[in-house]
């Protein structure tokens, strides 16, 4: 229920309807002990302009007062200060129109409102309109207004936090329902291989970003891989990265045949993209189960790794073009698998831009390589590997990584 305050004037003396709390003025848990207030009032009355400055000096309020005549001048003065004090009846603006303006102008400042007697009414619809209070000329004494103009700036910085609490939670559940179209669960029903998955958000916010991967398995002895990066952090590039796995799933569960795949896939992402310069990375993995080979294909994305017999190698298929920048078809790398007993590591390029030590160096994939030779690593159980190369890479690199990582890790037999 909104408080209404009189305000004190010429016309009558003050009225104190409620007591002030222990302490004092300025002593509200929501504000600190002390802190001055910036507060411009907008009144176009010179007598009544004088009279709010006379009623703030004489309670020591720690306010200062800035002074505007019409909304013109108070456009010019409004930066900076805490609360705007608006006569409802200005030169250049009548009524909620005024207020209006000044709720555009004003930003992060409260807004109280002053209403004659004859006009109260306009006070409860201001509040209504999204001002914190309002007091009728004539009848607000130095104390009243102090604390009304203190309690207007409290409750504006609270209404403040919560919108902010409310935007991060509708990101976090916008993210929550991209990170499902983006990471979902491999579609695959053999035991002859195991694919172990991994995504972790970068440092912005710890909100998804346009990484993604998938795995489809089309025959008893084809599964299908892709590990994919769309440039950029934030909801457009993650929905483009959704809609990019979304493709690339239709397009292999349709039989499309192999070399067209990607082709159609920067169809998609042209016509989809928000921005020209918008372009994706991606690698590509068909396996062949039983004639443990590999199809291997990459679009400007790093090549996977290839851990076998004790070794760890990348895998020398050619780079390619990055999709949506020219067109090409990349090159398709067939990998022969000499043993039963391998495994390969697709990831995006947020594991590996991650600096090692004080200079401009990064870890890149030979860095990685280096990582998986290290003794430590032959410990980890092959699901907790994926996260303990983060954890290795953030260790180089001083603190979180940049960049999203997302990472599919398929084995056939122990492979370490």
């Amino acid at each position: 229920m909104t408080r209404q305050h009189r305000v004190a004037g010429r016309a009558g003396p003050a009225v104190v309807p409620h007591p002030l709390p222990q302490g004092g003025l300025g002593h509200h848990p929501g504000l600190p002990p002390g802190e001055r207030l910036r507060v411009l009032l907008v009144e176009d009355d010179e007598g009544d302009a004088f009279l709010v400055g006379e009623l703030l000096a004489e309670t020591n309020s720690m306010i200062d007062l800035l002074v505007a005549t019409s909304l013109s001048e108070a456009r010019q003065r409004v930066m900076g200060v805490d609360c705007v004090l608006l006569d409802l009846g200005l030169p250049d603006a009548q009524g909620l129109d005024g207020l209006r303006q000044v709720l555009e102008m004003s930003s992060g400042a409260a807004v109280c409102v002053l209403t004659g007697r004859t006009d109260e009414h306009l006070g409860i619809v201001a509040v209504a309109e999204g001002a914190q209070d309002y007091l009728v000329k004539g009848q607000v004494d130095g104390v009243l207004l102090t604390r009304a103009l203190r309690y207007a700036v409290e409750r504006k910085r609270a209404d403040e936090n919560a919108r902010r609490l409310r935007e991060v939670e509708l990101r976090q559940a916008e993210s929550a329902r991209l990170e499902r179209g983006l990471l979902p669960q491999p579609l695959m029903s053999t035991d002859q291989i195991a694919v172990h998955t991994f995504y972790r958000p970068g440092r912005h916010a710890a909100l998804i970003g346009g990484d993604f991967y998938d795995v489809v398995q089309t025959r008893p002895d084809r599964v299908d891989l892709i590990v994919g990066d769309v440039c950029g952090h934030g909801v457009d590039e993650a929905a483009l990265g959704v809609e990019l796995r979304v493709a690339w799933r239709a397009l292999i569960l349709a039989g499309v045949p192999d070399d067209e795949v990607l082709p159609a896939l920067e169809q998609v992402l042209m016509s989809e993209r928000r921005l020209q310069e918008i372009f994706a990375t991606v690698a590509t993995t068909r396996l062949d189960i039983d004639a443990n080979r590999a199809t291997v294909r990459l679009a400007g994305h790093p090549p996977p790794l290839l851990l076998s017999g004790g070794k760890v190698a990348p895998v020398p298929a050619p780079g390619g073009l990055l999709l949506g920048v020219r067109p090409r078809r990349p090159v398709a790398f067939d990998l022969e698998f000499d043993t039963d007993d391998w495994s390969l590591l697709m990831y995006t390029d947020g594991l590996i831009e991650g600096r090692v030590g004080a200079g401009d160096e990064r870890l890149d994939v030979s860095g990685l390589t280096g990582l998986l030779d290290e003794p430590a690593n032959h410990a980890v159980p092959l699901p907790e590997l994926p996260a303990w190369l983060v954890g290795r890479a953030e260790q180089l690199n001083g603190g979180p990584l940049a960049d999203d990582v997302a990472m599919l890790l398929v084995n056939r037999g122990d492979s370490r």
